[in-house]
């Protein structure tokens, strides 16, 4: 039987890469070159039963449509390649856990990048069918930089796309190897370890005008980043905490695992209470760990937190639509899958996972521990030997480490209560401020399209839900004023005071009337609180550069 897997590790969607597979054959030789009677039926959407008539080589031959760019599909254009193997590599039955094996033929001067073990024909090597799908492969005419971090070789290939000529990147930021180099050190020490877990490491960038994402592999990781962001001041310490995301991923993740995924069925989804600690707890390092090789500043942390802390408060999802356990159970169909009122009935373990991390962090270090601590204990009891963990494992490791939170971290993982944020943050010397809006709230969220302001969103219990409004609709006129523009909605608001809203709805003019409520909190800025006690500062400094207990 050959098989196409579903999705990708690391991508909780399935993905159905067999809709981009064409005419499948399959071909057997004889002794004596004729060709032979093979059966092929299609038994599942993504399987096929072969049938053979003698034992001899098989060929099997397909076409596959390459046209998504992404970290987790496949693209080919005149200037690269790129390859997810899980959306190209056919599994045989019974062959899993036996050598595999793989050639590429490129156009002239292309070049591959492939992380396996290179052979002396050229091909690459593959201990399992699980090794080869989880090797992405890019090529084309690139430039190859090469470092070391702990004496193992790492690779970094960048594609830009457009006429950048290959350099745009390395002319603005000359110091991004040395930079990409310290924070993978820094993870490695973050770990406790001498070195990374992988043998060899390639990054592969596609640098698009915009874009942002990344897959985490046993040995390389596949980032997708825009040159737009590169433009903004923060843009260039964003691309340094999606690298230090990813290379961590080769501990937290690949190596220490959920039970779940120990090992990974590629065929149907698999429910993973547990993605809040392996893709929260990582997004909520990865932060810091710019900062603790002397690549951005406190400060600079504190402003994203504090941009993290906004929008996790400012998701209505948190509050009634998913707990932290549902949201990873939930991935997918929910989180991939994103529409106009998610953020009403969902909340991302990413997002959500990173703020219990960062409370659990600052009650271990009032108990004398910290998160740190707990994800090397974990790593060193199941992550080096492969073994997965579940919620009752971690629970349990990090009840070891502070009893306290043998009652609270079940609460914050299986029902609406949150950590207490304010008193986390007060532990180091921080507090929270309040940024009111400056304009009335309703709830509502719009854009200029060519035909009118459309209703982009309608914020569950608000005043334009409360109003009829609903998504879709092009807001006309505000008490006879013509509508444009959302700031011409914002100037004329007027707070509880009801105004009349002409509204286009599929063609049908309508009135509503829109009751405004008073400005609302528009975000939250984190900042040290200048009456802190000499131990929190104390305890502020540790933490800051994720020093142990």
């Amino acid at each position: 039987m050959l098989r196409l897997p579903a999705w990708t590790p690391g991508s909780y969607l399935l993905r159905d890469y067999v809709r981009n597979l064409e005419a499948l054959t399959v071909h057997q030789g004889g002794d004596d070159g004729e060709a032979l009677s093979v059966k092929v039926e299609r038994i599942e959407t993504s399987a096929w039963q072969v049938q053979l008539s003698a034992v001899h080589p098989v060929e099997v031959r397909y076409a596959l449509l390459a046209t998504e760019l992404s970290v987790r599909a496949c693209h080919l254009d005149a200037d690269h390649g790129f390859l997810a193997l899980a959306a190209v590599a056919l599994q045989v039955e019974g062959e899993r856990w036996t050598p595999h094996r793989l050639q590429l033929v490129l156009p002239e001067g292309w070049l591959p990048f492939v992380p396996l073990p290179l052979e002396a024909d050229h091909g690459w090597y593959a201990e399992t069918y699980d090794q080869l799908v989880d090797t992405p492969v890019e090529a084309g005419p690139h430039a190859c930089h090469s470092f070391a971090v702990g004496g193992v070789p790492h690779r970094w290939v960048t594609w830009e796309d457009g006429s950048t000529g290959g350099r745009w990147l390395l002319d603005r930021f000359p110091s991004l190897l040395e930079d990409v180099a310290a924070v993978c050190g820094g993870c490695c020490r973050l770990m406790g370890e001498p070195m990374p877990a992988a043998p060899d490491y390639l990054f592969v960038l596609h640098l698009l005008d915009q874009g942002y994402g990344g897959l985490e592999h046993d040995r390389s990781s596949v980032l997708h980043y825009g040159r737009q962001a590169l433009t903004r001041p923060d843009g260039y310490r964003k691309l340094l905490q999606l690298v230090a995301h990813e290379y961590l991923h080769q501990w937290n993740v690949r190596r220490l695992r959920p039970a779940e995924l120990t090992p990974i069925d590629y065929n149907q989804a698999v429910i993973v209470p547990t993605l809040w600690f392996a893709e929260g707890v990582t997004s909520y390092l990865d932060q810091f760990l710019p900062l603790t090789v002397g690549l951005s500043t406190a400060d600079q942390l504190f402003e994203d937190l504090g941009t993290e802390i906004s929008r996790y408060r400012l998701t209505p999802g948190r509050q009634g639509g998913q707990t932290l356990r549902q949201s990873g159970q939930e991935a997918w169909v929910k989180l991939y899958r994103r529409d106009a009122y998610s953020d009403d009935s969902q909340i991302s373990y990413y997002l959500k996972g990173a703020i219990v991390a960062l409370c659990l962090d600052l009650a271990l270090r009032r108990d004398g521990s910290c998160l740190v601590e707990v994800l090397r204990d974990l790593w060193r009891q199941l992550g080096r030997w492969g073994r997965g963990y579940s919620e009752t494992t971690l629970v349990e490791a990090f009840t070891r480490r502070s009893s306290s939170l043998a009652e609270a971290l079940p609460l914050w993982l299986e029902s609406f209560l949150e950590p207490d944020l304010e008193a986390c943050l007060a532990s180091v010397g921080l507090q929270l401020n309040a940024v009111l809006s400056p304009d009335p709230f309703t709830g509502l969220r719009c854009k200029a399209e060519p035909n009118g302001l459309e209703v982009q969103r309608v914020q569950r219990h608000s005043p334009a839900q409360r109003a009829g409004l609903v998504v879709g609709d092009e807001l006309i006129a505000i008490d006879g004023w013509r509508l444009r523009q959302p700031e011409h909605l914002a100037a004329l608001l007027q707070p509880e005071r009801p105004q009349s809203l002409t509204v286009n709805r599929r063609g049908s003019l309508r009135q509503l009337t829109l009751l405004s409520a008073p400005p609302a909190v528009d975000r939250w800025t984190l900042v040290p609180d200048p009456s802190a006690a000499p131990e929190a500062l104390a305890r502020r400094a540790a933490w800051l550069g994720l020093i142990p207990c």
